[in-house]
């Protein structure tokens, strides 16, 4: 009987496995679908790290899991981050995350306009300028899988129909869009299928995390104000999308890229990207599992811990999260 049993092998359910196993504690991890499946929300080759947010919280654990990353790469010998830093798009200071970065002792750089688009493949409204912060990127997704399940007993094409059925004495429940398929009373999270599109970029100057900021949503309740974003992809160059954008899904259900959307990303990305081509080259779906607030679910029920952190923004944070569930289960195993 292991130690832990983890549900859920994407990025979250392999961080916490890595760090109960560098614990010395034996874990198995079930995985409904195969290695490499594309139907949850860690797949793909790159999502966006970056130190930046307006909250002082968000980025106090982003700079937590900036250590964490490290500690992987010097684990395992793999590149897991690649950092060509971040731009934000704004017309006022005020609303990028220039004075929570100050707050928490994190560098930043304001470059104008011209200079933004001299130093990065990118195009600035008139009329807008750039706050730049070299700490951000790509977490490189892939590779991150790869090492944080290196050595870990996962046991793919495995679906766990009950958390009863599990034979340990810790039950970690890293379902992602499943996970009010195991637990009641219910998560509070809304799922919803996102729309992602890849370009293939102009030249070859970096392409830097790239963001656009927007009063979509209040900022005082919401950890950042990204409406659209981009960022690096290590195969065709760039991949773009709009943040929350996507309608309400089954994730039992699988669903194509919405038309409509991909034209929107499409759009924004020609106006703000040097592209070689202003079509997509491909575009696919992942799945976001939102609270209201966009904040993380990292909580214990007896011998469950639940951990739901998503909300179309928890790749990067993945270190911090996993250290934090591995720690709330060795609680119940040292009971």
């Amino acid at each position: 009987m292991p130690d832990v049993a983890i549900v859920g092998a994407g990025v979250m359910g392999l961080a916490t496995a890595h760090a109960l196993a560098r614990a010395g504690h034996d874990v198995a991890v079930y995985e409904q679908f195969e290695p490499g499946h594309t139907r949850g929300s860690s797949h793909g080759r790159s999502r966006i790290f970056r130190l930046a947010y307006a909250q002082t919280e968000w980025v106090q654990l982003a700079k937590e899991a900036l250590t964490g990353w490290r500690d992987l790469e010097a684990a395992s010998g793999e590149r897991v981050l690649q950092l060509d830093g971040l731009v934000e798009i704004v017309d006022d200071l005020a609303d990028s995350s220039a004075a929570a970065l100050d707050a928490c002792g994190v560098r930043w750089q304001r470059l104008e306009r011209e200079a933004a688009q001299q130093r990065f493949p990118v195009q600035l409204p008139s009329g807008t300028f750039a706050v730049f912060q070299p700490e951000a990127g790509i977490v490189r997704a892939d590779v991150a899988l790869e090492a944080f399940g290196r050595g870990i007993d996962v046991r793919y094409n495995t679906r766990v129909a009950s958390l009863d059925d599990l034979d340990a004495r810790c039950v970690v429940v890293t379902a992602g869009a499943w996970i009010n398929d195991l637990v009641s009373p219910p998560l509070p999270v809304r799922v919803t299928r996102e729309t992602v599109c890849y370009f293939h970029l102009a030249g070859t100057r970096p392409m830097p995390a790239l963001v656009s900021l927007g009063a979509r949503r209040p900022r005082d309740t919401h950890p950042d104000g990204i409406v659209f974003y981009a960022l690096a992809d290590p195969l065709y160059g760039v991949k773009a999308a709009i943040h929350h954008g996507g309608a309400q899904a089954d994730p039992n259900s699988t669903g194509a890229p919405d038309a409509t959307v991909v034209e929107q990303i499409s759009r924004w990305a020609r106006e703000h990207i040097a592209l070689a081509d202003p079509q997509p080259v491909e575009a696919q779906t992942c799945l976001y599992t939102t609270t209201a607030d966009e904040r993380f679910i990292l909580e214990r029920r007896g011998r469950v811990v639940l951990v739901s952190a998503c909300s179309g923004h928890g790749f990067k944070f993945a270190p911090a999260i996993g250290a934090r569930a591995a720690a709330l289960a060795e609680q119940v195993v040292q009971e």
